[in-house]
This record gives C-alpha cells, structure tokens and sequence, in this order.
C-alpha cells in the first residue's frame, strides 16, 4: 500500500485525508454523491460501494446523530474474516453516536460492513487499512463478475 501522511486530526480533515486517499491512492474507482451519501465503487459497475461517507441523517438513516457539527460516518466493507476478527459478540449493544470507535454498521454488518465517525489520527491509519481491504474485496467481487459475463458470452 502506499504510504499516506495524516497531519492534522481535525474532523475537516480526516474527512479530506480519508476522500483524498480513496480517490488518488485507489485505482479504477468511481463517486457519486446522492442523500448526503458519498458513494466510493470499484470500476463502473455501480451496485455496491466499498466505502461510504454520511455526512448528515436523512428520513433512512440517523442512528449517528450526524447532524453534529463536523460530525461524519465512514461505513466500510471488510471481508468476512476481517469483520469477525473485529467483532466476535454480533450481541453487544452499540452506542453509534460515539466519535472514533469501530463498530458493526447499524444496518449492513450481516454484509460486513463497519463503521466508525470521525476517525482521529489513533485510528485514521486503520480505517485507511481497512478502506484498502475493502477496495481489494470489492476488485474481486469486480473480476469474477467479469469473468462470468466473458464465460457467458463464449
């Protein structure tokens, strides 16, 4: 992976630091920005992000309180093993108002995504980690798609 300086732990930016990663460090992903939702996908096909960004709740999604100021969800999709190595007991009640602590996605853990708001400069460097991990999860799911639509097509 490549290196990536984190310098200055302020939630403005490790917003930036976590966006500027994604786009300029991952290759072949594409945005989109809907529902104050930022969308990170692998390539073109736009059905299920490996990252997203939630800046502020909507009628769908306020269990984080992000109507805070400054305050802001970054919802990450780990592989299987990855996400049980993190969270053994899938029973333990969340608070998912709480800054800078990793914890199930209130609604898509069963797909193993995480979540975390307002990761520090403790924990930036492992939510950038795991944003790889989930960037290569989603390059695969990506290729084997691919490589059925090719296999279909002979």
């Amino acid at each position: 992976m490549t290196k990536f300086a984190i310098s200055n732990n302020t939630p403005v930016m490790s917003l930036q630091a976590i966006e500027q990663y994604i786009t300029e460090q991952l290759p072949n992903v594409t945005r989109m920005d809907s529902f104050g939702y930022i969308f990170f996908f692998y390539g073109a096909d736009q059905v299920l992000p490996f990252v997203t960004i939630a800046t502020a709740d909507n009628e769908y999604d306020h269990q984080s309180n992000l109507n805070r100021e400054g305050v802001f969800r970054v919802n990450i999709g780990l592989s299987k093993n990855t996400f049980h190595q993190l969270f053994t007991d899938l029973t333990t009640v969340w608070d998912y108002t709480t800054l800078n602590s990793f914890m199930p996605h209130p609604d898509y853990a069963a797909q193993h995504f995480i979540c975390i708001l307002n990761p520090d400069e403790n924990k930036l460097p492992a939510t950038i980690r795991y944003i790889a991990e989930a960037h290569g999860v989603a390059k695969e799911r990506f290729d084997r798609k691919q490589a059925a639509k090719r296999k279909q097509a002979e």
